[in-house]
Order: structure tokens, then C-alpha cells, then sequence
């Protein structure tokens, strides 16, 4: 590594994102590190990455629920770090696991920012990285997804390669150097769970024994006996994840591994209710987290400062005595779990960006519903690109594998608020969730945690707009959007549903 080099690597554990980005200019994003280079020699981490699949950050036992039971996730949290502020690169499957792998913001990955679209293997991902350097790298049940490979040019899903269970990957793990790790090669490995992503068995919660009268109805949503035990089986579902987590952790301390494991457990985006999944409101991109590695890592701490989803592969691969490749956007953790603070420990980390495009096919000519956010500790600022489009998808438009509305998972509590919108209790709420929203959006999150008072038109609050519009679209400059130039090519990007890109491909589409 050069002096100038890590000169800049340097500047970038002291800065923020944007000012990094902007330090290093254009032409050092492009001139990427070819391979990754060691540094010094490190005890390298295993390293265990849990998923869950649409979980909203609140529905764990660590951040106060009480009905939904997570005692292994509260186990990770208790002998670890706790964060309360973490949030995804995108509130869609596909585009939030891209940039979880390549360390990226969406609108710098082309087809990889899009659900059901493909990775392409100029993005490096971080899996690739380890394995080249010695690390037994696998998946189960849900890597990337939902996409297709092929068409990337990988030969494998970017997660690595798929295995039937985390023992089955352990029983195929090579044989480690004494000097490296005696119980073999140091592993990198992704379980993926599918819960608690819809369909769910209907009244699954309230057999287990959960009661309506303790959930906790979100302010954006009705508060009925249908949508209650709606909520109760999503609870139902998480609790599955996290009995997974536990066996995972089981296994680990069955191996004496468990203390040389850097484990984390987290979720892809929102829960799959109306104004969650794919929105950029808190309930679609705040995220549980929870970090533990053994000794190294200071438990009991919770931590206050922003986190997003593309800081996870800096952090695995500085975890692993590696460098971090200039083209990744994120910041590595590594600075914060070596503290032994809590609270605000980072001061740079003030912020986050958010994203969104292409989610399903649901309006017509098959375009999404691009939009941006920034996120502070007070606000929450949106900018929305085509207001004229209806964010949740046609209310008349029904395309050969999707239902109106398609950007909202069919559910108890779709067809609730369907079926009630002139109910003068709900009408509100549905105007909120299914309705057509301005092209800016603004919410005072301290005063308003649900996010259903928009403040962008009252001038009382535009100087705040204009500062956070401005910090955002330095953000997108810096970090190269298509978006802040006018561009918009991920309407044109194939959608890999079935075989709907065949059809769309012979039309010359």
C-alpha cells in the first residue's frame, strides 16, 4: 500500500462520507485497489452474518417489544453492541442485499439496485474478496435475491456458494494453517432466513399465545382485530428467525467457536405492511442490529450513531486484517466496536441515505417509483422524482403476475384498508399509504416517530428543508447518482420475474 494510499484510507476513519468522497474526487473511486492487499498481520474473525427478511427495527425484545419473544437476538445485543439507528441501503429484497455485499449505494450498481435484477461482477462483493484470501465463504436458504445470476456474468450467487445448512458447511470446511486458525479455515458465512417475509399461516400468532390487546398498532396503520392478529403472526414469524439464530449460536458454542466469531444479525428492509416495505419511513429502512464478537468487542453498549447496511463489508473486511476498496461508500465499524463507549460515539455519523427505484411491475410501462432520503437525529427528508406516479403502484393497473397496489404484499391488512377506505377512520390512513405523495417530503421524527406529518410545505420549517435537500444532493453528487444528473435507466433494466424478461426482451424492450 502506498503513502498516499493510506493517507487517504486514514482520512477516511476521520470523515464523514461525503466529505471522504468528495476528498478523494472522482478519478480515486474509479482507480480501485486491484485484489485486497493484507494488512499487518491479524487472529482473523470467523465471521456469521444473519438476515432476517422484512423486519422493522422496534419487533425485537431488545428495543422494548412486549409480545414478540427474541431472546437470541437479545443475547447478541446483551454480550455485544446494540444499535439503534441502523439502517438499509434500499427497502426492497434485492437492491438491500446488493449493497450490503458490495458496500455500495444502489444508484452505483446499475441493474444490481433493482428487485429481481441481476449483480453485475464489476461489483465487487465482499464475499468474493474473503474467499480469495483464505476465507470459506457460504449461504443458505435466502442469499442474494430474488434475481438472476447468469445474466451477471458470476458464476455463483453473490452470497457464495450454497449450502443445505450452516452444519453442512462446517462439516466441508477445509483445513485451516496452524498459523491462521487450528479449527480450520476462518469461515464467512450468510444465513438468510425467509422469515418474516409474507405469507403467513392466518392466526399462527394468537395459537402460539399471543395477545391482541398487548400489540402495538403502528399510528400509520388501522387500529382493528384484522390487522392486530396480522401484526401477531409477523410477531409469529420472527420468532422462527430467531429460534434459527439460536441454533446457529448453539453450534458455535458446541465447536468452541462461538467467542472467535463475529456475528451479526440484522434484517433487508421493512415489514411487509402498507407505508413499511418500500417506503423510505423509518418503519421500511430502520433496521434491528446487533454485533457480538466474543472479548474483542465490548458488550452490554447500545449505540446511538447511524449505521448503514454498506458499512457491513468494509467492516468484514478491515475485521479481517484486509483493505477496504475505495469504490465502497460504506465506513467500517471497526473504530465503534473497538470502543467501550455507548451513545453518540462516532460524531461523524450524523446521517444516512436511503434509496429507492424499481420495485415490482406495478404501474404502467413498467417504471418504479425512484426516491431519495436523508435521515438525521431529528429529520427525515424525501425527495420523490415523479410525484405523478402513484407510489404504491396502480390502483388500476394489474400487470400478468401482480395485484393493484403491488408494491404493498397482498395481506389481511392490505385488504383490510382496501376494503374500509371510505371508512372515516381510515380514510386518512389509506390516503397515507396508497395515495399520491408530493415531490418532498419532510417529518420532524423527534415529534412525529411515525412519520405521517408532512412539513414540507410550511414555511416554518424551510430553511431546514432547503439544508437537508442540499445535503443530500451533495451526498448524490459525490457519491455519483444517475438521479441528480436527470438520468434514469433502471426503467429500462430487465425484470427477472418467471419469464416475464423473455417476453420483455423479445418485444425489444
Amino acid at each position: 500500500m502506498t503513502a498516499e494510499h493510506s493517507k487517504k484510507r486514514n482520512v477516511s476513519n476521520g470523515m464523514n462520507r461525503r466529505v471522504f468522497l468528495k476528498a478523494i474526487g472522482a478519478g480515486a473511486v474509479s482507480l480501485a485497489i486491484v485484489g485486497c492487499a493484507r494488512k499487518k498481520p491479524v487472529k482473523r474473525p470467523n465471521i456469521l452474518f444473519c438476515i432476517s427478511d422484512d423486519q422493522s427495527w422496534l419487533y425485537a425484545g431488545a428495543y422494548g417489544d412486549k409480545v414478540v419473544k427474541t431472546p437470541n437476538f437479545d443475547r447478541v445485543a446483551r454480550e455485544g453492541v446494540l444499535f439503534t439507528h441502523a439502517f438499509c441501503a434500499a427497502s426492497s429484497c434485492t437492491p438491500s442485499r446488493s449493497a450490503i455485499l458490495t458496500g455500495q449505494e444502489i444508484w452505483r450498481l446499475e441493474e444490481g439496485g433493482l428487485l429481481f435484477g441481476t449483480l453485475p461482477a464489476k461489483f465487487r462483493v465482499y464475499t468474493d474478496l474473503l474467499e480469495a484470501q483464505g476465507y470459506h465463504v457460504g449461504f443458505t436458504r435466502k442469499g442474494w435475491a430474488p434475481g438472476r445470476v447468469k445474466p451477471s456474468g458470476r458464476k455463483q450467487n453473490p452470497a457464495g456458494q450454497r449450502y443445505e445448512s450452516f452444519e453442512q458447511f462446517l462439516q466441508v470446511r477445509p483445513e485451516g494453517l496452524p498459523a491462521t486458525n487450528r479449527a480450520g479455515k476462518p469461515f464467512c458465512f450468510w444465513f438468510g432466513s425467509s422469515d418474516p417475509h409474507r405469507g403467513y399461516e392466518w392466526q399462527s400468532g394468537l395459537k402460539s399465545g399471543m395477545k391482541l390487546e398487548d400489540v402495538v398498532v403502528p399510528a400509520f396503520l388501522t387500529d382493528s382485530t384484522e390487522i392486530r392478529t396480522d401484526i401477531c403472526d409477523y410477531y409469529w414469524e420472527i420468532q422462527r428467525f430467531d429460534r434459527q439464530v439460536g441454533q446457529l449460536l448453539q453450534i458455535l458454542e458446541a465447536t468452541g467457536e462461538l467467542d472467535k466469531t463475529l456475528i451479526v444479525v440484522t434484517s433487508d428492509n421493512g415489514m411487509p405492511f402498507p407505508r413499511a416495505k418500500c417506503n423510505l419511513y423509518d418503519y421500511g429502512t430502520r433496521m434491528p442490529l446487533a454485533v457480538r464478537w466474543g472479548a474483542k468487542v465490548n458488550g452490554g453498549r447500545v449505540v446511538d450513531d447511524f449505521i448503514s447496511h454498506t458499512d457491513f463489508a468494509p467492516t468484514f473486511l478491515e475485521a479481517a486484517g484486509l483493505e477496504v476498496h475505495e469504490e465502497m461508500t460504506g465506513r467500517s465499524l471497526m473504530n465503534i466496536l473497538l470502543s467501550d463507549k455507548s451513545g453518540r460515539v462516532d460524531t461523524e455519523r450524523d446521517r444516512v441515505f436511503t434509496a429507492l427505484e424499481r420495485h415490482t411491475l406495478c404501474r404502467p410501462n413498467d417504471v418504479g417509483y425512484p426516491s431519495r432520503a436523508i435521515r438525521t437525529h431529528r429529520w427525515l427528508y424525501i425527495r420523490n422524482y415523479e410525484p405523478d406516479r402513484w407510489p404504491a403502484g396502480g390502483p388500476d393497473f394489474e400487470s400478468p403476475h401482480q395485484s393493484i397496489y403491488g408494491d404493498i404484499d397482498n395481506g389481511p391488512t392490505k385488504t383490510y384498508m382496501m376494503e374500509h377506505k371510505n371508512d372515516p377512520k381510515v380514510a386518512p390512513l389509506f390516503q397515507l399509504a396508497f395515495g399520491k405523495r408530493p415531490a418532498e417530503e419532510l417529518y420532524d421524527v423527534s415529534k412525529d416517530p411515525a412519520q405521517i406529518h408532512n412539513l414540507a410545505a410550511d414555511s416554518t420549517f424551510a430553511r431546514v428543508k432547503t439544508k437537508l435537500r442540499k445535503q443530500l444532493e451533495q451526498y448524490q453528487h459525490d457519491t455519483k447518482d444517475p438521479r441528480i444528473e436527470g438520468k434514469s435507466p433502471w426503467d429500462r433494466y430487465p425484470y427477472y420475474y418467471g419469464d416475464y424478461w423473455k417476453r420483455a426482451a423479445k418485444r425489444g424492450d
